[in-house]
């Protein structure tokens, strides 16, 4: 192919040119999918090892009896929230 170089360099250069071409072509594939897949995942997507919530009585540890003076101080607390 070219007169001035040797076999060994001209396929040196050809699995160079090669190697280049395949990284380019890659590059291009990555930045095109991550062009149309900028949405925002979604959380099952993300995280689908968490369990979804349960109802309030699903289970006695999730429940706590309050007194009489803790029930009155979160009423007192819920009164002086504004009204939306």
């Amino acid at each position: 192919m070219f007169p001035s170089i040797t076999l060994a360099q001209e396929i040196g250069l050809a699995v160079l040119f090669v190697a280049a071409l395949v990284w380019v072509l890659g590059l291009g594939h990555k930045l095109r999918n991550s062009r149309f897949n900028d949405r925002e995942p979604v959380a099952s997507e993300v995280l689908p090892m968490i369990p979804t919530q349960r109802g309030a009585a699903a289970h006695p540890m999730e429940s706590v009896e309050l007194t009489e003076a803790e029930e009155q101080a979160f009423a007192g607390l819920i009164r002086t929230l504004p009204q939306s």
